[in-house]
């Protein structure tokens, strides 16, 4: 039967990891993300995995990296300023297509900023951190059940695109606790594996069907050169245009060909709104109250949660344009997702931004005022 528990954010997503199978955890203690670690110390060598503290946030990523390309599910987690300082090896991992989990619990910044407060002004340092061009993958929880379902499903997508998958959680999520019901066994997708001898191999000769090439694990006897740089099917770096050409547009379109299988968002009141409430994350649970209680008044107004930030539900807002006259974007930060709800929508209907920067949560009653007022 499954089990019913009260846990925090943050042990949600370690556990969460574990249940998808992963057995490694590269980090740095950083709050409000610390939790993650520490959970992830204490179970791993349990159940025959590997937990390393490395000596700062740079590293983490690296051990992660390295742990994957042996075999292993592999994960790492921080808050804003390890985000920024993992995005070199993110890029890394996007370009020579090894899986892992990053996670991101978002504080307030820039810089140390606010270690104890939340915002959500990493969402597009999750897209554009890392510099050059790749698809990226990202997931907001807005509740525990969430914070463990989706890393279970960050896990089952960074194995089946063979490339990194963050979540991007915030400290409120991680740091409150609630009721969750914990699955007897959750389904779980391992990476491609070659099918080919050893000498047959050739480390990124992707499958058409999908855009992913079989991923062997070093020490399994398949010779496979690792880099930073562009490379050919082979994994040598290279200067003809064609294979950077084809490398570049891959990477980007293996994610892009199958943005339906990503995509996910959750909607409520949407069918007769006149005005919608566009909100992720923590935010979101304010602004559900906030719908709900003006629906309960007579007001036409409905709510759209993008559940992954990137791909953004751009298609699926943009269906809702034509039938509301605003849409309104609460967010912790100076404005940023706003901008995506603005390009997805093309002019359709007034787009209305909705910025709280001060290391607060919005009160109900602040955005069923902001509701009320662009009505």
């Amino acid at each position: 039967m499954p089990k019913v528990d009260f846990w925090q954010g943050n042990k949600a997503i370690a556990m969460g990891g574990i249940a998808a199978g992963c057995r490694f955890f590269g980090g740095y203690p950083i709050t409000p993300s610390t939790e993650i670690a520490e959970v992830m110390a204490e179970e791993l060598p349990r159940l025959g995995g590997k937990f390393i503290q490395m000596e700062d946030e740079i590293a983490g990523i690296a051990a992660t990296i390295g742990a994957s390309l042996t075999g292993a599910k592999a994960m790492t987690a921080t808050s804003g300023p390890g985000f920024s300082l993992k995005q070199e090896h993110l890029g890394y991992a996007y370009i020579a297509e090894i899986p892992l989990v990053a996670v991101d619990i978002m504080r307030g910044g820039p810089s140390t900023g606010l270690p104890t407060k939340v915002s959500q002004a990493d969402v597009m340092q999750a897209r554009w951190g890392t510099h050059g061009d790749h698809g990226t993958i990202a997931y907001a929880p807005s509740s525990i059940q969430e914070s463990f379902e989706l890393t279970v499903k960050a896990f089952n997508m960074a194995e089946r695109f063979r490339q990194p998958v963050l979540i991007m959680s915030d400290e409120i999520i991680g740091h409150m606790r609630e009721k969750i019901v914990i699955p007897d066994s959750v389904e779980t997708v391992d990476r491609k594996r070659p099918t080919v001898a050893p000498d047959k191999f050739v480390p990124y000769l992707a499958d058409p069907s999908d855009d992913v090439p079989p991923m062997a694990a070093f020490g399994d006897g398949y010779r496979w050169h690792v880099t930073g740089l562009t490379s050919n099917d082979w994994g040598f770096p290279t200067n003809n245009t064609e294979e950077i050409d084809k490398k570049a547009q891959r990477i980007i379109r293996k994610v892009d060909r199958f943005r339906n299988d990503i995509v996910e968002y959750q909607e409520e009141g949407t069918e007769d709104a006149e005005v919608l409430v566009v909100s992720y994350g923590c935010v979101s649970r304010s602004a559900l109250r906030a719908v709900r209680e003006l629906r309960a008044k007579g007001m036409k107004v409905g709510h759209l949660r993008p559940v992954t930030l990137w791909p953004f539900p751009d298609v699926e807002i943009e269906a809702l344009a034509s039938k509301v006259k605003r849409i309104l974007v609460p967010e912790l930060n100076a404005g940023q997702m706003v901008l995506e709800v603005e390009r997805a929508v093309h002019g359709k209907a007034e787009v209305i931004s909705k910025p709280l920067i001060n290391g607060e949560l919005f009160k109900p009653a602040q955005l069923m005022a902001a509701i009320e007022e662009v009505a």
